[in-house]
């Protein structure tokens, strides 16, 4: 890629990321839009954020609910201590469970804590993410050495990547 052609890249980055941090427009189709007010192709819009996750610079592009609004009130993070050689097996075992909001690898801290998995569950109730997580320990089975369940006491400001225009 030409200098001229990586200085227009990177403007054209900087614009999209401008234009998206507030979240994308609520549209049918929000690439478009993007694109008509960048005054961009929809292609070029689409091929520039592909190339930005490709590189790492954003991470992922995904919906941000507020899960209170839509009737999930009890939000627990559970916890486990599985083994470490089995981790990215029972992560994506439980990644891919319906009720699993986000799933990821933590390091332990001991001797305090022990726990390495992590996983987001969203109920109507605390007895409802408790079922949803006794699911997961009988999932797991023997490799659950112990787990926790840490409920949210309020909601936390999520925002996405942020830079100044």
């Amino acid at each position: 890629m030409s200098s001229i052609a990586a200085n227009v890249a990177k403007d054209l980055d900087r614009r999209l990321v401008l234009a998206t941090q507030g979240g994308l427009p609520l549209v049918a189709r929000p690439y478009h839009a993007l694109a008509e007010q960048l005054n961009v192709p929809v292609d070029q819009v689409l091929a520039r954020l592909a190339a930005m996750l490709a590189s790492g610079v954003i991470r992922r592009i995904g919906a941000v609910p507020n899960h209170y609004a839509i009737g999930y009130t009890a939000n627990g993070m559970s916890v486990w201590d599985v083994p470490d050689e089995r981790i990215d097996e029972l992560g994506a075992r439980i990644g891919a469970l319906d009720f699993v909001t986000h799933c990821y690898h933590r390091p332990r801290k001991l001797p305090a804590w022990t726990y390495t998995l992590f996983a987001m569950v969203h109920g109507g109730s605390r007895e409802e993410v408790l079922l949803k997580v006794a699911e997961i320990a009988t999932l797991l089975g023997a490799d659950c050495r112990a787990h926790d369940v840490l409920f949210s006491t309020k909601i936390l400001k999520k925002t996405g990547l942020r830079i100044g225009a």
